[in-house]
């Protein structure tokens, strides 16, 4: 066993959670629902990335596996939803655009973890 301390925040360890989705809008009971789909996304800590992308800064494969199934509580009855992990490291490897200029990435939030 190795004397060293092992490192509990890494950039491999450290997950992102995006979810992806494509929900009706034609009716006003489907406007209420994507609502309701983004409201609850939302109060879960996501943020947007971009239209219909939202992601999720996770301390840990265990922490994002309790925000994959808490999203899956709440998938709305009609559409499309994707949601899967990147690493730390492979999050960190993405290159952001804007009208053909390289963007500034997001900023990776402060979380606190409660052991």
């Amino acid at each position: 066993m190795s004397s060293q301390p092992v490192n509990r925040l890494n950039q491999y360890r450290i997950m992102w959670v995006f979810v992806f989705f494509d929900l009706p809008t034609e009716s006003k009971r489907d406007r209420h629902e994507y609502a309701i789909f983004r409201k609850r996304l939302m109060k879960d800590g996501f943020t947007m990335l971009q239209y219909s992308i939202y992601v999720r800064h996770c301390n840990s494969r265990e922490n994002a596996d309790v925000h994959i199934k808490r999203v899956k509580l709440f998938l709305p009855p009609r559409g499309e939803v994707i949601i899967f992990t990147l690493t730390d490291k492979q999050f960190g490897m993405m290159e952001f655009f804007r009208s053909a200029s390289e963007a500034k990435k997001p900023e990776t939030p402060q979380q606190l973890e409660l052991f």
